[in-house]
Formats: C-alpha cells, sequence, structure tokens
C-alpha cells in the first residue's frame, strides 16, 4: 500500500498534457550556457550604456573615422603615386570642409527665412487644415468618453513647437564639430600608423593578415558604397530641385540639396522630404491639392529610384538586407540622434565586412 503511495506521489501531476518527456542530460552545462548567455547580456547593456553617455565625444569621432575609412583608397592612391602624406590629408580634409560648408550655405538661408516666418507659417497651417477640425473632434469626444478629461482642444499647430526641438537636435554643438574636423585631420594624417598599430597589436601572423584584410576590404566597400549611393542621391537631389520648380515651391536649389543629403537616410530620408514639401506646400499654394503635388510627385520618383534604379546599380555592388538596413537605422538612430541615422549603414558595411572575415560561412551549397 505504501509503495504504491509512494510510486504514484513520485510522478508530477499537471493540467497540462506532456507527451514522452525526456530531461536534460546535464543540467550543469545548462546553467554554464545560461551563465555565459547573461555575461554577454551585460557586457552588451554596459557597451550600448557606454556609447549613449559618450556620445557627445563618441559620435564625432566615429563620423571622422566613417570618413577617414571611406577616403582611404584615395590616401592610398596618393602614397602610391609618392604624394606627401601630409599634402594629401590636408587636401581631403579641405574637401571634406567645403562640402560641408557648401550644404550649410545653400540650406542656412532658406532656413533662416522660413523660420522668421514660423508665427505667420504655424497661422497659416492651422487655417489650411481647418477641414480636420471634426474628424479630429470626433477622435477627442471618443476619447473623452472613455477617458474622461478636463482638458479638451481641436486642431493646435504650433510650428515652433517642431522647429525647436529639430534645431537643437539637427544643430552639433561647437565643441563637437571641433572634435570632428579635429580627429579627421589626425586620423588622415596618421592612417598608416593607424594601421600599423592595429595589425601589430596581434603576435600571429594569421591575425595580423586577417586583420590587414579586414581594413582594406572595409575601405572598398565604404568607398564603393559612398561613391555609387552618392551619384544616385545627386540624381535624387536634381530631380528634387526639378520637381520644386515645377510645381511652384520657392528655393529649388535649396530642395535639390535637401533632397540630395536626406536620401543618405534610408526609408526615413524620403519621408522627412514628403513632409516638408507638403507643408511648405500648404503655406505657398492656396489649395490643398497643389500643396500634394510635390510630395506626390516625389514619392513616384523615390519609388521608381527604390524599387529599381537603385537595386539595378547597388545590386551588383554592395548587397545588404534590407532588414539589417532597418534594424541597423533604428539602432543608431536611437542610439545617436540624427547624425546616427547617417551612420547608421557605414557602421552595418564595416560590421558584417568584421563578421564575414572573422565567422566565414563554409557550409558547403545544398543543390535546389
Amino acid at each position: 500500500m505504501n509503495q504504491k503511495s509512494n510510486s504514484g506521489g513520485s510522478r508530477r501531476k499537471t493540467p497540462l498534457t506532456i507527451r514522452d518527456p525526456e530531461p536534460v542530460a546535464e543540467v550543469a552545462q545548462v546553467w554554464l550556457t545560461a551563465s555565459q548567455i547573461a555575461t554577454v547580456g551585460i557586457f552588451i547593456i554596459a557597451l550600448i550604456a557606454a556609447l549613449s553617455l559618450a556620445r557627445p565625444v563618441l559620435l564625432p569621432v566615429a563620423s571622422a573615422f566613417v570618413i577617414t575609412m571611406m577616403l582611404g583608397p584615395l590616401s592610398a592612391r596618393a602614397d602610391r603615386a609618392r604624394i606627401p602624406t601630409v599634402l594629401t590629408a590636408v587636401v581631403l580634409w579641405l574637401l571634406v570642409i567645403a562640402v560641408v560648408y557648401g550644404v550649410i550655405v545653400l540650406l542656412a538661408a532658406p532656413v533662416v527665412d522660413w523660420l522668421g516666418k514660423a508665427p505667420d507659417i504655424g497661422r497659416t497651417i492651422q487655417d489650411k487644415l481647418r477641414l480636420l477640425d471634426r474628424p479630429l473632434a470626433a477622435l477627442q469626444d471618443m476619447r473623452n468618453a472613455l477617458l474622461p478629461s478636463d482638458t479638451k482642444g481641436g486642431l493646435g499647430f504650433d510650428i515652433m513647437m517642431v522647429v525647436s526641438p529639430a534645431v537643437t537636435i539637427v544643430t552639433p554643438a561647437i565643441g563637437q564639430i571641433f572634435i570632428f574636423f579635429g580627429s579627421l585631420l589626425f586620423m588622415l594624417l596618421g592612417r598608416s600608423h593607424i594601421r600599423r598599430v592595429l595589425v601589430v597589436f596581434f603576435d600571429d601572423r594569421a591575425a595580423r593578415l586577417r586583420t590587414l584584410k579586414i581594413m582594406n576590404d572595409i575601405e572598398h566597400n565604404l568607398t564603393s558604397y559612398l561613391s555609387t549611393v552618392g551619384m544616385i542621391n545627386i540624381v535624387v537631389g536634381i530631380a528634387a530641385g526639378m520637381i520644386a520648380w515645377i510645381v511652384g515651391l520657392p528655393d529649388p536649389v535649396a530642395w535639390a540639396v535637401l533632397g540630395f543629403v536626406l536620401n543618405f537616410i534610408p526609408y526615413i530620408g524620403a519621408f522627412i522630404m514628403q513632409a516638408a514639401l507638403f507643408l511648405v506646400g500648404i503655406v505657398t499654394f492656396p489649395t490643398l491639392f497643389q500643396a500634394m503635388l510635390g510630395p506626390l510627385l516625389y514619392l513616384t520618383f523615390t519609388s521608381l529610384e527604390g524599387h529599381f534604379i537603385t537595386p539595378g546599380i547597388i545590386g551588383r555592388r554592395l548587397t545588404l538586407n534590407p532588414l539589417s538596413v532597418f534594424l541597423a537605422l533604428v539602432f543608431w538612430s536611437w542610439l545617436w540622434g540624427p547624425v546616427g541615422a547617417f551612420l547608421s549603414v557605414p557602421l552595418l558595411i564595416m560590421g558584417l565586412v568584421a563578421i564575414s572575415h572573422l565567422f566565414p560561412n563554409e557550409d558547403p551549397t545544398l543543390p535546389v
């Protein structure tokens, strides 16, 4: 009687249907794996926190490093042509300054003009969007019915609520600009020394050779990405300027520069451009249809560019997983803001090149 009772009590009763359970062979190995995963997870969390806290310094330094790697093949060609390293570094540094200065000059005047008209623009947009008062009022009534609140309101649009945070985020601090250009100059001057230090850091000959290959492939892929995407974005910028000129928006040159710059940000850049075209169109044109014409034309062109032109050109040179690009964009935008969005694809390329060298895919291709 007691033996039967003990054998019945040794089996755990559960309301779920469990068929053929198999116990873990080595519980210690499970806990060892869990501890290793926890250690790696803690390290990743600490690394992300460090990247976020050190953003004022790491962001300009990382930007300078990415640009240095992009300009690496040009520096290598200059070295092979026996051009002095100092001359090459100064010329490339001045070229970067000229590009940044040109973009700022072309965009500064329209931005300052629109910021000066901000109060009038806010009232104009609010008047033009009166047709949305009724659906917004219906949503407000539904919200008040579900979540009673003392605050009520219709459509209120204050452009300074959008402009002020944007200016605060986009406009970098003077110190970060100084760190960026200073780091860029010294990295261009010491490019060969940096490569030598990274290679000599390892004792094993195979590790040194692997490090050298990784740096060479990163430079090659980043340069290929910058040149190809840059040429595509020039076409996109010209198209944006032509669309602004055709529909009658002010400052077509500024729209061309803005389209060129924003198209370096995957997915989000085109959306920001369309929103800007729509907001300026509302202020400029008397009807909503005219305001929608510019964004619709730009959406049509960018759809053709994104689905046919860019894949046809860049697909042969640099193929990236769209999901990886999107996740990199989300992560670096969340961590480092708008500049992180610009750096997301170059940093993704650097990571993929390093992973491909460190963990090559040696699995045989299975027949279809």
